[in-house]
């Protein structure tokens, strides 16, 4: 298999981390959707990333369906969610929540980094997202007395959220105060401290307008 997209994205992190878990082998190809979008372009003619070529050429795109394939293909006692039900379907929303999050960090990069007059709506509207999923996801997480959030074992929805959180955190530090969302510094501290979150980790490298 082969990975696209650079590891400062979240959503490529979070799968290639997911990988690792998994012991599934890949390669990995650091594109940009910026200067490498031509390159991009023919496998996923949106030009974003993650997008994950199969050894058969099947090419997949999105991260929530990318992690789809890699659970069916590890089996359902290897799958880090559950295969039905209601813990399935809360582990899905804060997938959903952390993979917001992440997405409205980096729209609000995008706003600041690429447009000379800012809209100050937008802005505004963005911030408020994200300080509303943080809080959130600060009550959900400091409800759980397990070291994950489903359990003892790290599942997908630990992996989103610690992603986003750092992603959110270097892209705009006034955004997350750790002493303001301690379960979340908690849980991010405690990923990141894995040896696959180390692994796999790049710097966040903005787009210049």
């Amino acid at each position: 298999m082969i990975l696209i997209g650079q590891y400062d994205s979240p959503f490529v992190r979070r799968v290639a981390i997911a990988l690792r878990l998994y012991g599934l082998p890949f390669e990995h190809r650091p594109w940009s959707t910026f200067g490498d979008a031509d390159k991009l372009a023919p496998l996923n003619p949106l030009r974003r990333v993650p997008t994950l070529v199969l050894d058969g050429g099947e090419v997949l795109i999105e991260s929530t369906a990318i992690l789809d394939y890699l659970d069916e293909l590890v089996g359902p006692d290897k799958a880090m969610i559950s295969a039905r039900g209601p813990e399935r379907r809360h582990a899905l929303k804060i997938c959903a929540l952390g993979s917001g999050l992440a997405d409205k960090a980096v729209s609000l990069i995008y706003e600041r980094m690429l447009r000379k007059d800012q809209l100050k709506l937008w802005v505004e509207r963005c911030e408020a997202q994200i300080s509303g999923v943080l809080a959130m996801l600060e009550k959900e997480r400091a409800a759980v007395t397990t070291p994950y959030w489903f359990g003892k074992n790290i599942g997908h929805a630990d992996i989103m959220v610690a992603c986003a959180l750092r992603f959110t955190s270097e892209a705009h530090p006034a955004l997350f105060d750790a002493a303001r969302y301690p379960a979340l510094a908690a849980h991010a501290a405690a990923c990141e401290a894995l040896p696959p979150f180390r692994e796999i980790a790049q710097p966040l490298a903005p787009p210049k307008g």
